[in-house]
């Protein structure tokens, strides 16, 4: 990454493309500058089969003048390139369609001091490759250790620097820098006509808070095996219990109803029930740009908004739809720090946890399903159904008895909400959308 000097230069190679812009006639223009370094090896079997080392850079802008917006990027950053884009771009507003919501958010002048978001690791630059390239043949050896363990998918360890550098012409300028490692192997088990699959894998901000080698290596090891010699079932409505990568799936799916872009655009059936009761009291869901040191932080979006707590949904209740400045407008709202280069994207969206542990959830259910994975699309956002294949653990008596697969889970996001009884207390942030083990009343299990 580049140093003070050449950072210093970076930000000025902004504000000096924002100033000429103005000049050139664009009534507003936005410049977004983002340089990054990363690292992907991806070994199989003991060998490489994929590294990269490589560093970028590129700028984007946007321009409106009146009302008309046009776009450009480019990985050319010398200015006598800039300048010939900022002039195209301003040229090609004269073929853009009016739009009396397009402009740039008004800067709210807070002060606010990046550094302390905890988001970025100078240990980054000491990490030899040779140590990222034996992190992740470690993470493969042990995981294969296990006899069980009959192939594996890879393993892989990947670190990511990157700075942005945001100016606009309404008086913003701001620029942070964040770091990411994360280290991930799957695996499969089984004979020739059974064979299972699954995966773990590590995420953080921070390098000493990365899971180890062992403890990826172990966590895919008991996902994979735990699915040997699975049973079919037959169709049933039952409870299913998510596990915590499953319940950030659905939350997945859950963040883009509550987008402002689909809500605007009449593609979410939370459309209309801003305000009203969209699930239980157990349901509280939030979107949290400031949390130090998780994955979903930033200080300001990709439009500048400063990010900050949004609460979506509390206690059933749908409080806020998540939107970037366009999608605020055309609601009525106000942005929430979401926006994700032209859309909307999350910073830290999670569901909070309740009290009660994952295996008390399990010893609690009578007959039901532990949702592990699943496969395929059938999420439909407009009318918020769910019909996806399926792998899990089928519960007898409150114990794990036996693996199932072959199934497809079908239900209704909007009836979910309202039918999750009990809520884990197990909430890790392993991704920008996290979510604790829940529990559903009811959904239908499709099988034989």
């Amino acid at each position: 990454m580049s140093g003070q000097k050449e950072s210093a230069g970076l930000m000025n190679l902004a504000e000096s493309l924002v100033s000429f812009g103005k000049t050139q006639g664009a009534d507003e223009i936005e410049i977004t500058v983002v340089e990054g370094m990363e690292f992907d090896v991806d070994v199989r079997l003991g060998k490489i089969e994929n590294l990269i080392e490589a560093g970028s850079r590129y700028l984007a802008m946007r321009v409106i003048k009146e009302k008309r917006t046009a776009f450009a990027t480019s990985s050319d950053l010398s200015m006598d390139t800039l300048q010939r884009l900022a002039k195209n771009a301003i040229r090609r507003t004269e073929y853009a369609n009016l739009d009396e919501y397009s402009g740039l958010p008004i800067p709210d002048r807070s002060t606010f001091d990046p550094a302390s978001l905890n988001i970025y690791d100078p240990e980054i630059s000491e990490l030899e490759p040779e140590k990222k390239i034996a992190l992740a043949m470690e993470t493969e050896k042990i995981a294969l250790v296990d006899k069980r363990i009959t192939n594996s998918h890879g393993a892989s360890f990947e670190t990511k620097e990157i700075k942005t550098y945001l100016a606009n012409s309404l008086g913003f300028e701001g620029v942070y820098e964040e770091t990411v490692y994360s280290l991930s192997v799957g695996l499969q088990a089984g004979e020739t006509d059974d064979k299972v699959e699954d995966s773990w894998s590590s995420s953080q901000r921070q390098f000493k808070k990365l899971e180890s080698p062992e403890d990826v290596a172990k966590k895919a090891m008991e996902r994979t095996v735990r699915q040997i010699h699975p049973r079919k079932i037959r169709t049933q409505n039952v409870p299913v219990i998510f596990e915590p990568p499953m319940t950030s799936w659905l939350l997945g799916f859950l963040f883009s109803c509550v987008s402002g872009m689909a809500v605007y655009q009449r593609l979410s059936f939370l459309a209309d029930k801003l305000g009203k009761k969209v699930g239980n009291e157990k349901i509280t869901v939030c979107d949290d740009g400031r949390m130090r040191g998780k994955l979903g932080t930033r200080p300001f979006d990709s439009e500048g908004v400063s990010t900050g707590q949004t609460t979506v949904i509390e206690k059933g209740m749908l409080k806020n739809f998540l939107c970037n400045t366009y999608s605020a407008k055309k609601l009525k709202l106000r942005s929430t720090g979401n926006a994700d280069g032209a859309g909307v994207g999350p910073n830290n969206f999670y569901l909070q946890a309740g009290e009660i542990s994952p295996d008390e959830i399990i010893k609690s259910t009578t007959k039901g399903l532990v949702l592990t994975r699943t496969i395929g699309h059938g999420l439909n956002p407009v009318t918020g159904d769910i019909s996806r294949g399926a792998f899990g653990l089928w519960v007898e008596n409150g114990e794990i008895a036996y693996p199932v697969s072959e199934i497809t889970i079908a239900g209704n996001l909007g009836t979910i909400l309202n039918q999750i009884d009990l809520v884990g207390n197990d909430l890790k942030f392993l991704g920008p959308i996290s979510g604790p083990t829940l529990r559903i009343q009811e959904l239908t299990i499709a099988g034989e």
